[in-house]
């Protein structure tokens, strides 16, 4: 027999315009989508009706799976954790960050993220998860074991995206010593020879493998149809070598130069919907919104709290009148799912797949009263 759903009432946010009316989803798919109030099916009360959110970047995972440092929580509950998390803020398509090369700042032991990969494989079969979840493999490209942990993950299907990182301190991230020296100096309570020492090792491995494993990294992405990523880009030197490696996501760039290179040359920016929400980053680098109002802000990632991505768009919508909602929540839904290659998904449109959430918001924080993947309510 076929599944059919009808939703009635609701305000459906399409690409370009708000409607008033009616979604049928048939087999997971939506069928059509009419003006007017259904006579029949779930009335939804006037609440928006949006595509479901597709998270890029999230270290949320890392939050459950290591909850106090050198903590290991069981993998299946952390992972089960973080994806009802993540589904009731609206999040039906979630990359997964997982780290690649150890350090000395906590970095996990070969093998653990291959662990945790394969428990969400197993987690997914099993049908625990009301998220789908795929792979972003953060590349710790100065770390000398970066490839061999890279390797772990050669045949693996849930691979869509690689992120190129260089955290050493002068450059990127840290051009600015003074948030280097709180990030790790301060926290870890370090005396001024042992910092010294720490950034030392730091920069020397920088400039050891940093190059070599972009390079190699880029190409072993090209060859398997992974997307890219850059990552703090700073200079137009950064952005020349983002082109060069066929980068198509800009995360996280922190000059205001380097972000409209990065666009004008067709990759999408990422930013933080935190740095949204709270109108800064927490690290002391450009505001979100600033990229917004120079019209080169392309993609929202909820970074480290999963609801911020729901929130952030109606910020946009709210406090921009450049931003239509439309345009707002296209930074969390179809531009990411283009960026990355999911052509299935990311909008409301006939014949794409039923990823939806109910939105009820008039002010302040939105709340997802409803989350359905491929037509089936999940949260």
């Amino acid at each position: 027999m076929t599944a059919e759903t009808v939703l009635s009432n609701a305000r459906i946010v399409l690409d370009d315009q708000i409607l008033s009316g009616s979604l049928l989803i048939r087999d997971g798919k939506i069928a059509d989508i009419s003006e007017g109030t259904a006579r029949s099916g779930e009335d939804v009360e006037g609440d928006y009706l949006i595509p479901g959110l597709i998270e890029l970047h999230t270290d949320h995972l890392e939050q459950h799976y290591s909850p106090r440092p050198g903590v290991r929580w069981n993998t299946t509950a952390a992972i089960q954790a973080h994806d009802a998390q993540v589904a009731t803020s609206g999040i039906t398509t979630v990359f997964d960050c997982l780290r690649m090369g150890a350090d000395e700042d906590g970095g996990f032991e070969m093998g653990e993220m291959r662990g945790l990969a394969d428990a969400i494989h197993a987690a997914q079969k099993e049908g625990r998860l009301r998220a789908e979840h795929l792979f972003h493999l953060r590349c710790e490209v100065s770390s000398d074991n970066v490839l061999e942990h890279f390797e772990d993950f050669k045949e693996d299907p849930y691979v869509r995206l690689v992120s190129l990182m260089d955290h050493a301190p002068g450059q990127r991230q840290f051009q600015s010593m003074d948030q280097y020296i709180l990030y790790y100096k301060e926290k870890r309570g370090l005396s001024d020879e042992a910092f010294a020492h720490f950034v030392a090792r730091r920069q020397a491995a920088s400039a050891q493998y940093s190059a070599l494993h972009r390079d190699e990294l880029a190409r072993l992405c090209a060859e398997r149809g992974i997307t890219v990523a850059s990552h703090d880009d700073a200079t137009l030197g950064h952005v020349d070598e983002a082109i060069g490696h066929g980068v198509r996501l800009a995360e996280f760039p922190t000059s205001f130069e380097a972000a409209e290179a990065s666009h004008k040359a067709g990759m999408s920016v990422l930013m933080g919907a935190p740095n949204i929400v709270r109108g800064k980053s927490h690290s002391g680098n450009i505001a979100a919104r600033e990229l917004a109002e120079r019209g080169v802000l392309d993609v929202l990632s909820s970074d480290y709290v999963p609801l911020s991505l729901l929130h952030a768009p109606f910020v946009l919508s709210d406090d921009m009148e450049s931003i239509s909602l439309p345009k707002a929540m296209a930074m969390v839904t179809s531009t990411p799912a283009r960026t990355v290659g999911l052509d299935d998904r990311g909008r409301i449109a006939t014949g794409l797949r039923a990823d939806l959430v109910r939105v009820q918001r008039d002010t302040g924080v939105p709340v997802a009263r409803a989350t359905w993947r491929e037509g089936r309510r999940v949260a």
